[in-house]
């Protein structure tokens, strides 16, 4: 194994909104080819209704935050659809992924969004190759981060924003299968990544807990969501656990699942 490839092994977490992907710091499972081999991360197929429980959403904090002259650089930005969706209008708006099959999903979504000023490039979060002092806000969605290099890639008085997904992110089905992603983990990503923030030298870091519910169409959607994604990793999808959830979790027909994020600002 070359490197890069123990390199993201030792670091690699990944959420994905509507589909988690998790990687703990301490594990060494190799995600890569599941990761190449989604492509995009668009789970609109199973149909899932998402309530907000908390009132933090990280883009209304980023349009708060930006201008038109903004130069903004997105950590983990996958296919590129929440950027192409949900990102202001700015100077400049560079999305980077340490995948390149992720890369070349985001370059065909931006083709078919006719946006501009917006590129795409293979990078790995851990090894920033960027300006110094370029950026006004870097923006990390459910990936790793080094905070150190980010505060380098800022300009004085930059933003950097974080979403993640936390330890106890569906911890009920977690509990109930006795395992899961994350579930061994003595400190919660979201204290690890505060705390690393704070070294880092940022002012002004705010972190936020935030819950939302997702409501699934039908067990078999349901199903078929936690076959897709390692939520339940190392874990037997045993089909009797799996009914005594769907039967102590559906609400008007859909099934539900606790979800447990939180958000970080930060300045430089």
């Amino acid at each position: 194994m070359n490197d890069k490839r123990s390199h993201w092994m030792r670091h690699f977490l990944l959420f994905v909104k509507g589909g988690s992907i998790f990687m703990s710091h301490e594990r060494a499972i190799d995600h890569f080819e599941y990761y190449q081999k989604l492509g995009n991360w668009d789970f609109d197929r199973f149909g899932i209704h998402t309530r907000s429980l908390t009132d933090w959403d990280l883009y209304e904090v980023l349009r708060s935050v930006s201008t038109p002259d903004s130069k903004i650089l997105d950590l983990g930005t996958g296919g590129g659809e929440k950027l192409l969706a949900n990102y202001p209008e700015c100077a400049e708006i560079l999305g980077t992924d340490y995948s390149p099959e992720m890369i070349r999903t985001a370059n065909e979504n931006l083709e078919k969004s006719g946006r501009k000023n917006i590129s795409f490039r293979v990078m790995d979060n851990h090894r920033m190759d960027v300006p110094e002092e370029y950026f006004d806000i870097v923006v990390a969605r459910h990936t790793t981060t080094d905070p150190e290099q980010i505060r380098k890639a800022l300009k004085p008085g930059g933003y950097f924003l974080v979403r993640g997904v936390d330890k106890y992110d569906c911890w009920s089905i977690k509990l109930l299968f006795g395992g899961g992603q994350g579930f061994g983990d003595p400190v919660p990503i979201s204290i690890e990544d505060y705390e690393n923030i704070l070294k880092a030298g940022f002012h002004d870091v705010v972190p936020v807990p935030i819950h939302e519910q997702e409501f699934f169409k039908d067990p078999g959607s349901f199903r078929e969501f936690l076959q897709t994604v390692p939520i339940l990793e190392g874990v037997e999808l045993k089909e009797e656990l799996l009914e005594k959830y769907v039967a102590e979790n559906t609400f008007n027909g859909k099934i539900r699942l606790i979800r447990a994020y939180y958000g970080i600002t930060a300045r430089k």
